[in-house]
């Protein structure tokens, strides 16, 4: 026996699927918005820009001294001990309170200061930004080095990164930071290339390297410093060019005459790097070319620089992997005295900072 269905069931299906049909159509409209809008307000830097700069060093390098320069990437003060991060396999995102990133960027000051060094190279330097709870680091960094001259160089400015949709890292301003006891000639901002394409280019990273000129108390020559952070979870291809990019830029400066120190994460691993990359990582850096006569990589892969953020830290767990990506680049001028990662436990970042002595021939 047939069963017929009543027109109030019909109108019922018919309204139910319009209502339905009228709430995806305004959820894409909104998210057309939503896109449209980080399109239009998109951060896109000049090729070569002045960086910002502030405070004031003392005097020329002499050549006659030891020089000693800090690298160190801070992770925006939010990527101690505790935290894990989705781009790693991890779960967390922000930190929970302000009081870790309080805690971090005191353990942080302290490092810079008992470091002694004469050039400080930071990495992942947040201005107020959502996901450090809205402190300046990069004023807070240089008040723990006074006397010292700064600059700062943007590579992370978004106005709402929706990654990961669960608990969004909201507004995002952050950079690289340079800090010296000398006085600096100028600071620029020299855009590195873009891997990714729109859409997820326009709330990704614009890397970029800060380069500074430093003057020599006996001669017309610099000591140029670059401080780099680049590409990390591309296909490998963007990590590619902007290395490339990077040591034009060295052998340029190096045939004018200057000396030339680079410092910083290249989120790969150098040549002949012992920390091998376990099957279970979640995510496996690129691997630095051979340098040419007389370059020289320097690095201490005795202590791993930086750690996986799969999880929060657990030395004894197996599945907790270890990366040598963060160090230095000199020019065939300067002489190496010593290098030595710095073993902070991963308590403050989830890299440890690395300390260079050189000298300048």
């Amino acid at each position: 026996m047939a069963v017929k269905t009543s027109p109030k069931r019909h109108h019922w299906y018919f309204y139910a699927g319009t209502a339905a049909a009228a709430l995806v159509g305004i959820l894409v409209l909104l998210f057309s918005i939503f896109v449209g809008w980080l399109t239009a307000t998109e951060y896109d830097p000049q090729p070569i820009e002045p960086a910002a700069m502030s405070q004031t060093g003392s005097g020329a390098v002499d050549r006659s001294q030891v020089l000693r320069l800090l690298t160190f990437n801070t992770g925006y003060a939010a990527l101690g001990e505790e935290a894990d991060f989705p781009m790693d396999g991890g779960k967390g995102v922000n930190p929970n309170t302000p009081a870790l990133v309080d805690k971090n960027m005191v353990g942080i000051e302290e490092i810079l200061r008992t470091s002694q060094a004469d050039i400080v190279l930071l990495q992942e330097v947040d201005l107020p930004s959502q996901r450090s709870y809205n402190t300046d680091q990069w004023t807070a960094y240089g008040q723990s080095l006074p006397g010292y001259a700064a600059c700062f160089a943007p590579n992370y400015r978004c106005n709402y990164v929706p990654y990961p949709i669960d608990a969004p890292l909201g507004a995002v301003d952050s950079g690289i930071a340079t800090y010296s006891r000398f006085s600096m000639d100028s600071a620029v901002r020299e855009s590195l290339p873009v891997p990714f394409s729109w859409p997820l280019r326009v709330a990704n990273l614009k890397r970029c390297l800060l380069v500074s000129r430093l003057p020599l108390a006996d001669s017309g020559k610099e000591l140029v410093i670059v401080n780099l952070h680049l590409e990390a979870y591309d296909d490998g291809a963007g990590k590619i060019a902007q290395t490339r990019q990077l040591l034009r830029l060295l052998q340029e400066e190096y045939e004018k005459g200057n000396y030339v120190i680079a410092g910083g994460d290249f989120n790969q691993v150098f040549p002949d790097a012992k920390h091998e990359v376990k099957p279970t990582s979640q995510w496996v850096p690129g691997r630095l070319p051979e340098m040419p006569k007389g370059w020289d990589y320097l690095y201490d892969d005795s202590t791993p620089t930086c750690r996986l953020l799969n999880q929060p830290y657990d030395p004894a767990d197996p599945l907790t992997q270890y990366y040598t990506i963060d160090g230095f680049i000199v020019s065939p001028n300067v002489e190496p005295v010593t290098v030595q990662t710095l073993s902070e436990a991963f308590v403050y970042s989830d890299h440890n900072p690395v300390l260079l002595e050189v000298r300048l021939h």
